[in-house]
């Protein structure tokens, strides 16, 4: 995830060197790199949308030109050639590119004002059963470091619910297994440990064990390690990886986010506290926890139906 070749080729120098400040300014809030890049993303794909459609207009060569007709057929655009979420994604990157600009006094309204939101569908996840994650590690079954480090991955996300990042960037100290373990970064730099099953902590020693053995990786302090040389293997990585995975166990769609979504459905389904899956999870709004899961909720109503029995007392 290259951040810097989002403005380094831009023409328009007035775009780059912004663009290029506004994600110093995005650092040094602590912004994780995902967030930084999918911000700076949606600011040039404006960019080279007015490059292309508008090369004349003001607002092609300097942001701080940009005007609200512009950036309401951008979004037109966006929703032509993409999706509502993905258009929504853009809005809300876009408010906070725009809103910087105000703050640094480079502009004094934002043309984002009186934009509306694009209106979009939420998509239901399907869960992951327990025999379609035994399938997918079944694929990946074996004895040599890519085979460990991949059931490893996968018993992490089945295991912890946790992000695809969260997971992705985890460093070698961030795991402790005298007590099964491990420290999360969340979003906001937030942390949060959370234990590991038995099966999870032994395959995971075993991944250690045979990535400590690879040369040169003592300069290496990140967890994941690539199959060749000593190198880390980024989120972006495992991304691909696991829809490999998934491809070789025919399972279709395969994506770290589902298995968040069958772990709070799991939760649920077994009458757990809403606040401590929040905790776990690393959410702060229940909003957020009652959409988790939701592909499953008809088979929790059904469940919690036949264990309250209601209208089978008399």
């Amino acid at each position: 995830m290259n951040v810097a070749k989002l403005w380094c080729d831009l023409e328009p120098p007035a775009w780059s060197v912004l663009l290029r400040d506004w994600e110093r300014s995005l650092r040094a809030a602590n912004h994780p790199e995902s967030t930084r890049y999918n911000y700076l993303l949606a600011a040039r794909q404006l960019a080279d949308y007015l490059a292309e459609q508008m090369p004349d207009s003001a607002g092609a060569h300097d942001p701080v030109l940009v005007v609200k007709r512009q950036v309401v057929a951008f979004q037109a655009w966006m929703l032509e050639t993409r999706s509502a979420a993905t258009s929504l994604n853009k809005h809300k990157s876009l408010q906070q590119f725009f809103r910087w600009l105000l703050e640094e006094g480079e502009i004094e309204r934002s043309p984002m004002s009186g934009v509306p939101q694009p209106m979009a569908v939420q998509k239901l996840i399907p869960v992951i059963s327990d025999d379609e994650t035994g399938q997918i590690l079944e694929a990946c079954q074996g004895n040599d470091f890519a085979q460990l480090r991949d059931q490893a991955l996968v018993r992490m996300y089945y295991n912890t619910g946790a992000r695809l990042s969260e997971i992705g960037d985890l460093l070698v100290t961030d795991v402790d297994l005298d007590t099964d373990s491990v420290v999360l970064h969340g979003k906001g730099g937030k942390q949060r440990r959370v234990r590991l099953g038995s099966q999870t902590a032994r395959i995971l020693r075993r991944y250690i064990r045979s990535r400590n053995r690879r040369t040169g990786i003592d300069d290496v302090p990140q967890l994941w390690i690539a199959l060749k040389g000593a190198r880390r293997l980024r989120a972006a990585g495992i991304k691909i990886r696991l829809k490999r995975l998934g491809e070789k166990a025919g399972i279709t769609n395969l994506f770290a986010h589902r298995w968040r979504h069958s772990y709070a459905h799991e939760w649920k389904l077994a009458g757990g506290d809403t606040g401590d899956l929040m905790l776990i999870l690393g959410w702060t709004s229940e909003e957020t926890a009652r959409r988790y899961g939701a592909s499953a909720a008809a088979e929790r109503a059904r469940n919690t139906q036949a264990r309250l029995g209601i209208g089978e007392r008399v």
